[in-house]
């Protein structure tokens, strides 16, 4: 974390104080992570949390609302769903820039390329990982979300004659690129649409840097982050979602830069039977998963094109968000090679 702590913090420690009714002093350190949101370490007596701030710049207006997923916490924090537990929440931009939540800080590490160095000498134990990234969605996907009080997150009618057009209408939003292929695999998707399936509880960015692992093996999965794009919606889109990371040759995005030690990826079950440990696990029908294989990286195109946008505006000095606009053609090339190859019907 090897940040200077941030210098004023008087009135994010006021605001605790009242909020939990007592004084404590607290140092706010800058942390790297949070995906497009702000992170911040929170020392506060021996309490070690972790706060996330929406940014000052939204990629759109539905975009970044952290105190929407700090509820969608708060309703869950008694489920069997591994989350770091929410401790407050504050809409009020000028306590520390812009609105934020407060969580538990999990001494866990996400996976992007390099696993843990623990890791690395026990090879064998590398596809628990997967398999607890499966069996975790699995638990998420099995929340009753109306007993929790998220009812009112459902729409009315079938989810998925929706979603097209949504994400067209989101992509048209940046008022950035012209992307004709956007437009030809969104056309594929809704001749071709399935029914659908059940609702449920969704994380809506489900990946392996979206989940923290404890560093010794065998892996071990502590806490699914980062809900910002969660929803009542079809539970599928999740799956394919996660499985367009998978970190062997399946997999077509890359989580970061390669580096040392790596998994091994022979000792990794291949996507054929995560999908079919999530079928056993769920109860779900998943033989039209090829669509959601294609939905997935449409969708996760037009949500990194809107950081690109920000970038190419000038509203976003992140390196990554330039790296974004490639990454949104490798997964508009990789769903039209989906099509083509016949895989997704």
């Amino acid at each position: 974390m090897n940040a200077e702590p941030i210098a004023d913090a008087a009135p994010l420690q006021r605001y605790l104080d009242d909020a939990l009714g007592d004084r404590v002093s607290i140092t706010v350190t800058s942390m790297t992570g949070g995906g497009s949101c702000e992170v911040f370490a929170v020392d506060r007596g021996p309490s070690r949390w972790v706060l996330r701030r929406a940014p000052r710049h939204a990629s759109s207006a539905t975009a970044h609302d952290v105190l929407r997923e700090f509820r969608i916490l708060d309703a869950i924090k008694d489920e069997r769903v591994a989350i770091a537990r929410p401790v407050v929440a504050c809409a009020d931009g000028e306590v520390f820039g812009s609105p934020f939540y407060v969580m538990e800080r999990i001494d866990g590490r996400p996976i992007l390329q390099a696993v843990p160095a623990q890791w690395a000498a026990a090879p064998a134990t590398h596809g628990k990982a997967l398999e607890e990234l499966i069996d975790a969605l699995v638990a998420i996907h099995a929340v009753d979300w109306q007993a929790c009080g998220l009812g009112d997150m459902a729409h009315t009618g079938d989810y998925l004659s929706r979603q097209v057009t949504r994400w067209l209408t989101q992509l048209d939003s940046y008022e950035g690129r012209d992307l004709p292929a956007a437009q030809r695999v969104a056309g594929w998707l809704d001749a071709h649409r399935p029914a659908d399936q059940p609702n449920a509880l969704c994380h809506g960015d489900y990946k392996l840097d979206n989940v923290l692992f404890a560093p010794e093996p065998p892996p071990r999965l502590l806490a699914v982050v980062d809900w910002e794009m969660a929803s009542i919606g079809d539970p599928l889109i999740d799956l394919a979602w996660a499985l367009i990371f998978h970190p062997g040759p399946e997999g077509t995005m890359r989580l970061g830069m390669a580096k040392e030690p790596t998994f091994d990826v022979a000792r990794l079950p291949d996507r054929a039977a995560l999908i079919e440990r999530y079928r056993a696990r769920s109860g779900r029908d998943t033989t039209a998963i090829g669509w959601y294989d294609v939905f997935a990286r449409f969708k996760l195109a037009v949500v990194l094109e809107g950081s690109y946008a920000k970038f190419l505006r000038g509203q976003s000095d992140k390196a990554i968000h330039e790296f974004f606009g490639s990454q949104v053609d490798l997964l508009l090339d990789s769903a039209t090679d989906v099509i083509n190859r016949g895989d997704a019907t």
